[in-house]
């Protein structure tokens, strides 16, 4: 029987991170690229909060629509998609942080995993749900796992943006 892995080196303390007003390098997973609300709501508001305290990595400027549509008119979907994957586990990999956007009835699959991506890499993950639903195992704002992952990665569950830029102006000191 197989043991669990030895967990990465420790992930840098959150403060360490912003010490003298740094602004890090932070990866943004979220499903709101999907539609045209969301699109809107991460371009117009989601972005410019996060970004006066991050420096955003947006894997939604990874991949362009006409690359999709390419893909699919010469049948090369699936290689494609890969293809995407690598460029965001890329974009994880060259990340300091990560911010999850984990509003939904269940959160996003992709979202999921790019958490787990990054929390097995070693960056500290940080999320925001707002959603009013529940979501996950009593006591847990979404799946205990994902929480777990967040919380042992040195971050935290924010309620609202609001909240999460609160949080990263506290930790920038600004």
């Amino acid at each position: 029987m197989r043991g669990v892995p030895a967990a990465p080196a420790s992930p840098p303390p959150l403060a360490a991170l912003f010490a003298a007003a740094a602004r890090p390098r932070c990866y943004l997973a979220s499903p709101l690229g999907f539609s045209e609300p969301g699109r809107v709501y991460y371009a117009e508001r989601y972005v410019p909060a996060l970004a006066e305290h991050v420096e955003p990595v947006d894997p939604w400027a990874l991949s362009l629509p006409a690359e999709f549509e390419t893909a699919r008119e010469a049948g090369r979907e699936h290689a494609f998609a890969i293809e995407v994957g690598e460029r965001n586990a890329t974009a994880i990999g060259g990340s300091q942080l990560l911010i999850a956007q984990l509003d939904g009835q269940e959160v996003d699959a992709g979202t999921a995993a790019e958490v787990g991506y990054a929390a097995a890499l070693g960056l500290p993950c940080l999320g925001v749900r707002s959603d009013l639903r529940a979501s996950g195992e009593p006591g847990m704002r979404v799946n205990l796992q994902l929480e777990a992952f967040i919380v042992l990665s040195g971050g935290f569950i924010a309620g609202s943006l609001g909240e999460l830029v609160g949080r990263l102006a506290q930790l920038r000191g600004v």
